[in-house]
């Protein structure tokens, strides 16, 4: 049985939905060419990551839980390469680039740990 109450209580998702919040910002500044391309992808990505974790806390089970954490898992990765990507086409500054990639790598590796938490619990 999951054991979260409410996902608004866990660090990982408050971490992810603050990245969400700042990446709606920071796709701001893409050339409007972008708004339906590399804009569009990076903020759905970003409100996957939390969404999952919200949805998957909602689940009957530790497992069913874990399933939608490696589904949050995939949108970081996603979302990582994506900013690479705006960085590498000259639409992102490296001093706003990297710093987002290293929150996604800290949202990824919290991810990972609460993963791996349940799926040691789930008897």
């Amino acid at each position: 049985m999951c054991r979260i109450s409410d996902y608004r209580n866990l660090d990982v998702w408050k971490k992810a939905h603050s990245l969400a919040l700042d990446m709606y910002r920071v796709s701001r500044e893409l050339p409007t060419s972008e708004r339906y391309g590399l804009q569009s992808q990076i903020r759905r990505s970003a409100a996957s990551i939390a969404a999952n974790i919200a949805e998957g806390s909602g689940r009957s089970t530790d497992r069913d839980f874990a399933r939608f954490l490696s589904t949050a898992i995939g949108s970081a990765c996603e979302l990582e390469y994506q900013l690479l990507l705006g960085q590498d086409l000259g639409y992102l500054d490296e001093d706003v680039a990297r710093p987002a990639r290293n929150d996604v790598s800290e949202v990824r590796r919290m991810l990972k740990a609460l993963r791996g938490y349940l799926k040691l619990t789930d008897d």
